[in-house]
């Protein structure tokens, strides 16, 4: 047993924190300030439409991080199921899929948006003010589609072992490299939305560049071998059942954030500018909690597989109980904050009036998410995939897009802003219930293997 598997089964749950957790966490920080560096220094320009241009893109951008996460996130708990397992010929079997799954499904997207570039931008929303922004960027982003897509998956696969800090690693260099070829091309070489595509792109190459240097040479567990690759059933079938859950609620909500930028957009591009900026704020929040949820993932499935539900069950808890502590903590400081954090992406006076109540509605939910991804990441992790999906069908799309269009009917523009919040209410009461059934279940099969075996 190597140190990180005797963490998984024995640590405290605040060395898990740190040790799991934190690095998450700081992964998660990182991807917000990625995410947020292109529509900062965009944003130095003064000119809306510019960021309207990129927050109509999100999406596209969204559905390359849902096609990673069907494999990285599959990828890193079958992984962690088979360690609890002791299952180590699986492990290999694993990565190599995950690896050449993740490549031809990057190029696949490449072809797609490049053969049908223009409809796509039609689709996503774009008007005359914003079509040959968003044209360009996704051109690009499509270019590195390859990249994007090995950085996603196995930023989360190197995690099954508890090798948090790697991921943190990768990620982090990323994030430098792209926040500085931001400030290079947007600020020095004036090449605007095309210059952030670009830095988007390459920033990936540079994590992909680590991640297959730590595999490669750190991680003899894991395999890239084309030797290892199987589509077999027990291999890809595992991989993509346990990933459907967070790659169906990222996919949900790309699909979810093309009809509603459609929708805002029809109040103008500086309603959707501040929506762009408001989702960004929001963004800390979530991306917080599931960040904390995330790195405890492998502890979760590891000790599930072993067979050891006290401890399982005391980490669920206690990771419920911080969530929900530090969610209301961060819910109120950017809630006071909100002006200023809008100013300082754009000092435009129409996107400060609009974000003000657009702020609210994204962070509106910061004390309840966690909950939400908790139950989220008990479900995938404990192998009951089926009910995670239909919580995350619910979230994005069951209950999202018919209250999006009954309240942006009932309501207007600010309808449409807090359908997010009230769907997130309902899809948390369906994921504690699924949870709940779930947990009975288990606690029921486990008290009569020890039956059987007493």
């Amino acid at each position: 047993m190597n140190k990180n598997q005797e963490m998984l089964e024995k640590a405290s749950y605040p060395k898990l924190l740190l040790h799991l957790s934190l690095p998450a966490v700081v992964i998660m920080l990182v991807m917000i300030v990625y995410n947020m560096a292109d529509t900062f220094f965009i944003g130095q320009t003064d000119d809306p439409s510019k960021i309207a241009a990129i927050s109509l893109c999100a999406p596209m951008f969204s559905i390359l991080s849902g096609l990673g996460t069907l494999f990285g996130s599959g990828g890193c708990t079958a992984i962690s199921l088979a360690l609890g397992k002791k299952e180590l010929g699986k492990v290999k079997r694993y990565s190599s899929f995950c690896c050449y799954a993740a490549l031809i499904l990057g190029a696949i997207f490449l072809i797609i948006v490049n053969l049908f570039l223009s409809p796509i931008t039609n689709l996503l929303g774009a008007d005359p003010d914003t079509i040959a922004d968003a044209a360009d960027y996704l051109r690009i982003i499509a270019l590195g589609a390859p990249f994007i897509m090995f950085n996603n998956v196995f930023a989360n696969v190197i995690r099954a072992d508890g090798a948090a800090k790697q991921s943190m690693i990768a990620n982090c260099l990323g994030t430098v490299s792209n926040i500085a070829l931001d400030a290079l091309f947007i600020l020095g070489f004036s090449w605007d939305v095309a210059g952030a595509a670009i830095a988007t792109v390459l920033g990936n190459c540079v994590s992909c560049v680590y991640l297959f240097y730590y595999i490669t040479k750190k991680q003899p567990a894991f395999s890239l071998s084309p030797k290892a690759f199987s589509l077999e059933p027990e291999v890809s079938w595992t991989v993509m059942s346990l990933g459907v859950p967070m790659a169906c609620s990222t996919l949900l909500m790309s699909l979810s954030h093309i009809i509603a930028n459609r929708m805002v957009i029809g109040y103008g591009s500086v309603a959707l500018a501040a929506q762009g900026v408001s989702g960004k704020i929001g963004m800390v929040i979530t991306m917080l909690a599931m960040g904390i949820c995330m790195g405890l993932q492998p502890a979760i499935s590891y000790n599930f597989g072993a067979a050891n539900l006290k401890r399982m069950n005391r980490i669920i808890s206690s990771t419920a109980v911080f969530t929900v502590g530090l969610g209301s903590v961060l819910t109120i400081v950017c809630f006071l904050a909100r002006n200023a954090i809008i100013a300082a992406f754009i000092d435009n006076a129409e996107v400060i009036a609009y974000g003000q109540v657009f702020v609210f509605a994204s962070i509106i939910i910061g004390p309840f998410y966690g909950l939400y991804q908790l139950c989220q990441t008990f479900l995938q992790s404990t192998g009951k995939a089926s009910y995670a999906s239909l919580v995350a069908l619910m979230d994005k799309g069951l209950f999202y897009l018919p209250l999006l269009f009954i309240l942006g009917k009932v309501f207007g523009l600010y309808g449409i802003i807090f359908t997010g919040a009230v769907t997130l209410f309902l899809s948390l009461t369906a994921g504690i219930v699924f949870s709940l059934i779930w947990r009975r279940k288990i606690n029921a099969s486990d008290k009569a293997a020890k039956e059987l075996a007493g």
